[in-house]
């Protein structure tokens, strides 16, 4: 029998958000993942780096699971339940995690890293980037790409401009802060929504999609959104992403 209305809405309303693990969702909401295997990659350039800045590490749940960590690894990150799961889990691996607002000046000196990486950055500040990379040395990133769940933002917004993800602005970005594009890659991925809970829990995490999102601020809808559910099976969005990774000239090939 499908669970009411009422009690999707309560669980996901009050379910902890707290962290960058989506494992709630298992059973209820599926996403298809990038061909190029972002942690798989991660753990390759850090495996060959000396001293490696994560930039927001959310968590810290991918970095957390690199299998071999450089001698200086540091992770960045500004929402304080956020501070302390990443430091629960990467202190004990030997790595810094340092309080940082998102803002810049990043609080490092200038060419200290040869590798920073970031997974779904809010935003990319790629004058820093550039300031605390050694010569030779890379950014590599995973990030939202454009018009990424639209079909949720339209949904409850009407329409919506989604379009300043673009990869091809990141490449502009990159290399008007000196820093050479080496790969870039893009790619749209089905998402499905089984039931509204799924839908709340998610928009309760990834606060961009609808900003300002709340339970009582978008009752009417949800409740639609519910039956529609209901009567025609999962919603189904698309997200999108793309693979940026910039060499910073000179010294050697990180």
């Amino acid at each position: 029998m499908s669970r009411t209305y009422d009690d999707l809405v309560q669980e996901a309303a009050t379910v902890s958000v707290d962290g960058w693990d989506f494992s709630w969702l298992d059973g209820r909401a599926s996403e298809e993942r990038p061909s190029w295997g972002y942690a798989r990659l991660l753990g390759e350039r850090m495996a060959g780096a000396e001293a490696a800045l994560d930039l927001q590490t959310g968590g810290g749940e991918i970095l957390a699971g690199v299998p071999e960590l450089p001698a200086v690894t540091v992770a960045t990150e500004s929402w304080p339940p956020n501070l302390k799961l990443a430091a629960s889990r990467l202190r004990p691996r030997g790595a810094w995690v340092v309080a940082d607002d998102d803002d810049p000046r990043l609080p490092f000196r200038d060419g200290v890293f040869d590798l920073v990486s970031s997974r779904h950055p809010v935003e990319t500040w790629w004058e820093e980037i550039a300031r605390v990379l050694r010569p030779g040395g890379a950014y590599f990133s995973q990030q939202v790409g454009p018009w990424s769940v639209a079909e949720l933002t339209h949904y409850f917004l009407g329409p919506h401009d989604g379009s300043s993800r673009d990869p091809d602005h990141a490449r502009a970005a990159a290399e008007s802060a000196g820093l050479e594009v080496v790969d870039l890659r893009f790619e749209r991925l089905r998402m499905e929504f089984g039931d509204v809970g799924a839908v709340i829990y998610f928009l309760r995490k990834v606060i961009w999609i609808v900003p300002g999102f709340s339970v009582e601020r978008y009752a009417d809808r949800l409740r639609e959104l519910h039956d529609r559910i209901e009567a025609e099976g999962p919603f189904v969005a698309h997200s999108s992403r793309f693979l940026i990774e910039a060499r910073k000239p000179g010294g050697p090939a990180a």
